[in-house]
């Protein structure tokens, strides 16, 4: 999003809030790394206090995409770390966005690239394996599925069920 801010796409698009095809995530997330504005299309992922599938996204090409995780709110232990977030910059990845924690903070916040997390913690996740991928979940408030589109700034996240023209 070339200098539009999220509250200039709602304020421009009403008709699309009203309908459905424009979303806003309730503001529940905290912001890590160093981009702080990022869009993309969105990947879906649904885990519950493992971090085996996320990291395996992640050592994908990202091609400009967004990994969207439903960690389940989890705030008992991190699915997402330094180790993997310095690997998604490097390949490609636009941000990241996490429904639960993340850990070795500083170490993300020196990467270029956007993180949205609810906190952080020092705990490692579980190792299992077990998650679904490319699936609708539902995360603050807000239903999201593989391929809608995720613009995120300072004042928010909105998702579209297309690519906006900004």
């Amino acid at each position: 999003m070339a200098l539009v801010t999220t509250a200039e796409v709602c304020d421009a698009n009403p008709q699309l809030i009203m309908s459905g095809e424009l979303r806003a995530l309730q503001p529940v997330f905290q912001i890590y790394g160093r981009r702080q504005v990022f869009s993309g299309p969105v990947v879906t992922l649904k885990v519950f206090e493992d971090n085996v599938l996320v990291r395996e996204f992640l050592e994908e090409k990202g091609n400009g995409r967004v990994l969207v995780v439903d960690g389940g709110g989890s705030l008992r232990c991190a699915i997402l770390g330094g180790n993997p977030v310095v690997q998604a910059q490097n390949n490609g990845w636009a941000g990241i966005v996490v429904n639960g924690c993340i850990r070795d903070v500083d170490e993300i916040n020196g990467c270029d690239i956007g993180v949205r997390a609810l906190a952080s913690h020092p705990m490692k996740a579980n190792k299992k394996g077990i998650g679904e991928k490319h699936v609708p979940i539902t995360i603050a408030g807000t239903r999201i599925s593989d391929g809608e589109w995720l613009y995120a700034d300072t004042d928010g996240i909105l998702i579209s069920r297309t690519e906006l023209s900004v």
